[in-house]
Order: C-alpha cells, then sequence, then structure tokens
C-alpha cells in the first residue's frame, strides 16, 4: 500500500498514475465495494467546512492527487505526491483496458453527455462493455430510480459526475444498496471532457499548475471556486504548517 501526505485532516494517496489503475483493477477484482475519489484545492476547502465531506474523503479506499496545487502543498510540508492522478486521465487509461468482465455504469453530467462519453470510450475499447448511462441528478427523490437502474444492469465499476461534493456523498449514501459495485468514483467533469463538450486545457498548462487560470478563461462565471482553489487552499495550507 503506499504512504499517505496529510493536507487540512486528509490523506491524500501518494501514487502515480500506474499505481492507482493497478490498484483499482485489484479492486474490480476483488469482493468489496470500494469508493474512490479525486481530491483537488476545491474539494479540501470544501472539507475544512463541511464535515461530513471530510468525513466522506477520510473514509475513501483511495484519494488521488487530482490538482498540481496538492502537489505543491505536500512538498512545502517537507513530502512528497509523486504526480497528478487527475479523475479524467484515470478514467480513461482505465477504461482502455477494461472487457466485458468488469461492466461500466456512466451517471450524471448534462443531458445526453453521459451517452456521448460512453460512445468516445467505446470506440476507442471495443471490449469495453458499458451496461448503462443515466444524466440524473443527486436529489434524494431521484435516487431510488437511479439506484433501481443501476442494480437492473449490474456493474462493476459506477462511474458518477454529480460534481463535488456532491456525487461523493451520493456515493457514500447509496453505494451499500448497489450490490454489483465493485468500484464507485466520483468523476466530476470528466463526461464533459471525453464528449468533447468541454475542451481541457494543453498539457503544458496543466503540467505546471494553471488549469486553473484556462478554466477560468473558458467559464468565468467559476470566480468563486477559483478564488477557493488558487488564493484559499494555499492559505488554509499555510496557517496548517
Amino acid at each position: 500500500m503506499a504512504s499517505r501526505v496529510h493536507l487540512l485532516g486528509v490523506d491524500i494517496d501518494a501514487v502515480t498514475m500506474q499505481q492507482a489503475l493497478e490498484q483499482i483493477r485489484g479492486y474490480l477484482d476483488g469482493s468489496e465495494s470500494k469508493h474512490i475519489m479525486t481530491p483537488n484545492n476545491e474539494m479540501l476547502v470544501e472539507s475544512t467546512k463541511n464535515p461530513r465531506f471530510k468525513e466522506v474523503l477520510q473514509k475513501s479506499a483511495l484519494n488521488l492527487p487530482d490538482s498540481q496545487g496538492l502537489l505543491f502543498a505536500a512538498r512545502w510540508k517537507g513530502q512528497r505526491l509523486p504526480e497528478r492522478v487527475t479523475g479524467v486521465d484515470t478514467v480513461q487509461a482505465l477504461c482502455q483496458t477494461l472487457d466485458e468482465r468488469h461492466p461500466v455504469f456512466l451517471l450524471g453530467a448534462g443531458e445526453g453527455v453521459a451517452e456521448k462519453a460512453a460512445s468516445v470510450l467505446q470506440s476507442r475499447n471495443p471490449r469495453l462493455k458499458i451496461v448503462g448511462t443515466f444524466s440524473g441528478n443527486p436529489k434524494p427523490e431521484y435516487s431510488q430510480q437511479i439506484i433501481n437502474g443501476i442494480n437492473a444492469a449490474q456493474p462493476h465499476l459506477l462511474l458518477v459526475a454529480f460534481g463535488a461534493p456532491a456525487q461523493d456523498l451520493w456515493i457514500a449514501e447509496h453505494l451499500p444498496k448497489m450490490s454489483s459495485v465493485r468500484v464507485a468514483m466520483g468523476v466530476g467533469g470528466t463526461f464533459d471532457f471525453v464528449a468533447g463538450v468541454k475542451k481541457r486545457a494543453p498539457v503544458f498548462i496543466r503540467t505546471i499548475g494553471f488549469e486553473w487560470l484556462w478554466r477560468f478563461v473558458q467559464e468565468p462565471s467559476r470566480w468563486r471556486r477559483m478564488w477557493r482553489a488558487v488564493v484559499v487552499f494555499p492559505w488554509l495550507v499555510l496557517r496548517s504548517v
């Protein structure tokens, strides 16, 4: 088991992408249900004021470092996260390796986006077995319908794109009700990127840690989220050292 780096009360797994994929495939081959999360700056800020969300993060089987900010924060504390392991890259790499033994269900995102993302993933790997998609949302009145659909489809891997913290709170509450699901993972905007609905920052911008600026230029309405990620998070980390 890889070591973990403690940031703002949450343990982040010090894993590479390859190690993360091996761990997830191991979970899929097992018999227990596992919740995987992809924390970033903003999610850790949210956890400082949302006790339930912090509890879910603390109980997650695997917390993948989804932002360069977490790597910088670990370094500031004299620790090390080997590399950024994003949700979108993890999902795409994982789906490239899966076959019919591990069926997949895509839940969330805007109307029709999950279906389009499923089509893209399927075209890249014809052996991939996608047994269902549903836009849905995390409101309680829809949960039973969603759970019934998932149980009928019997997936091993459930990808949930409701956005944080809603997606992970939903998984934590409902995973025990979905007996076939071995891995449930909150994936944020992954379906939008895979489907081509939104454009990711170029690789060099992601590498130097300025994806937040790219996202801000693309979506100025996200400025409050950017403030939390770029200003509040570093301040909280500095205070915690």
